[in-house]
């Protein structure tokens, strides 16, 4: 990866290139200054090509239509555009998963072997319904070979929600109760990296990195929807580097 990208604290094979990019670096001009991405938020699509370009990657992911559900879809080539889901998974070397975030929840996912990976957008909605697990699921290795990365997120000393979030979490399961601190009537403080480890944990994933970087109170780093409204997106994305056969 370049210095434009934050990298995994992970024991992730050699094979897998991962990491989250940062909002600097790119061509794109207020409210989307600078390294934007994201091909829907307003941002000039001659500044969003060139921004891709800049990140420096082997090739152009597959961009997903994010729609914060729980479809992963299965990439067997790069490129391409418009493929409705909130992961991406493959087990092609060469061939880039790639999430888009300014809040939300970037999780990445490989195997101890290094032979697949997986990107994933989790935002409230697609972590209540299951789309970390849904990525799981599209693994052939079991859990306890899987790592997973917590790129940058909304934190929680920031993330006030209100009482439908608060159910969507606690009503099925009691015990994530300790994720959420009241503020004022009706709302909560949610921490959105304790909600993920605990799904990761149950189903037997037991190397978890990350989750130490906020978007909302790094503006020099990162995009914050929720912050600044109309904005850019971080790009956090994941593949298997061809083996070298020498």
């Amino acid at each position: 990866m370049n210095d434009r990208f934050i990298t995994p604290n992970w024991a992730a094979p050699p094979t897998v290139q991962a990491g989250t990019s940062c909002r600097q670096g790119g061509v794109s001009l207020p409210p989307y200054e600078s390294l934007n991405p994201a091909s829907h938020v307003g941002d000039d699509p001659a500044a969003v090509a060139a921004n891709r370009a800049r990140l420096g990657l082997p090739g152009e992911p597959g961009w997903l239509q994010q729609v914060h559900g729980t479809r992963v879809a299965v990439l067997a080539q790069n490129g391409g555009i418009g493929l409705e889901a909130d992961a991406a998974c493959t087990r092609t070397p060469g061939v880039i998963c790639a999430v888009l975030t300014a809040d939300c929840l970037p999780v990445l996912l490989c195997d101890r072997q290094g032979r697949e990976v997986a990107a994933v957008h989790a935002g409230w909605r697609g972590l209540s319904g299951g789309v970390i697990e849904a990525a799981l699921d599209a693994f052939q290795a079991p859990a306890g070979q899987i790592l997973a990365w917590l790129g940058p997120a909304i934190g929680p000393d920031v993330y006030e929600i209100g009482e439908e979030v608060r159910r969507a979490f606690v009503e099925p399961d009691p015990d994530n109760e300790a994720a959420f601190t009241p503020t004022r009537p009706g709302h909560w403080l949610m921490d959105i990296y304790a909600l993920a480890r605990r799904r990761l944990q149950q189903r037997g994933v037991e190397q978890i990195s990350g989750g130490d970087r906020c978007t909302f109170t790094d503006a020099e780093r990162f995009y914050s929807y929720r912050r600044d409204g109309v904005t850019g997106r971080m790009a956090s994305v994941i593949w298997l580097a061809p083996e070298d056969r020498g």
